[in-house]
């Protein structure tokens, strides 16, 4: 199923470590088979099921943001070179990662995107912070996961975290 997630999502393809690029692969897999979702589900499925009648689908706003993680990082590290700290394989890992938890907190019913029994209990950037260490993604990485929606609000983000971060709430707030 890797290439069929790498056709879907070719961003992953931008993540150099080839170890890293597996085992994010491997999360996706992970929760698509815990959600009970197929790969064509991803582009039905909205990137959010908290505003009525969004038009954009899970797989635009992953890819959406992905691209603008790499646009900002790679503005940022030519602008200031090594004065800036910045894992491009860390950010884009945990572009792909963030929000792969909603595979597990949404469930169809009826034909609609609705909560399922586990995301009543459990938010997307938690569900994704356990996939990913069950699959021994870098703390860095979960880092991004964990800190990326308000759960992150009161937590001290690294860089990599802060681009993501405003590139996903620019996509959601212009999107919505």
């Amino acid at each position: 199923m890797h290439s069929e997630l790498e056709a879907l999502i070719p961003e992953f393809r931008a993540i150099s470590d080839a170890s890293l690029r597996t085992k994010c692969l491997e999360v996706w897999e992970e929760a698509l088979r815990r959600g009970g979702f197929g790969l064509r589900d991803l582009e039905r499925m909205p990137f959010t099921i908290l505003v009525d009648g969004v038009q954009i689908s899970f797989v635009e706003h992953v890819r959406t943001v992905a691209k603008l993680c790499i646009s900002m990082a790679d503005i940022l590290l030519d602008a200031y070179g090594t004065r800036v700290k910045i894992s491009k394989d860390h950010l884009i890992a945990g572009a792909m990662l963030a929000d792969v938890g909603k595979v597990m907190e949404y469930q169809e019913k009826d034909g609609k995107f609705v909560k399922s029994r586990h995301g009543k209990y459990l938010r997307h950037p938690f569900t994704g912070v356990g996939l990913a260490f069950a699959k021994g993604v870098p703390d860095e990485v979960m880092h991004v996961i964990a800190v990326h929606s308000k759960e992150g609000d009161h937590f001290k983000r690294s860089p990599e975290a802060i681009i993501f971060h405003h590139a996903d709430f620019t996509d959601f707030e212009l999107v919505q």
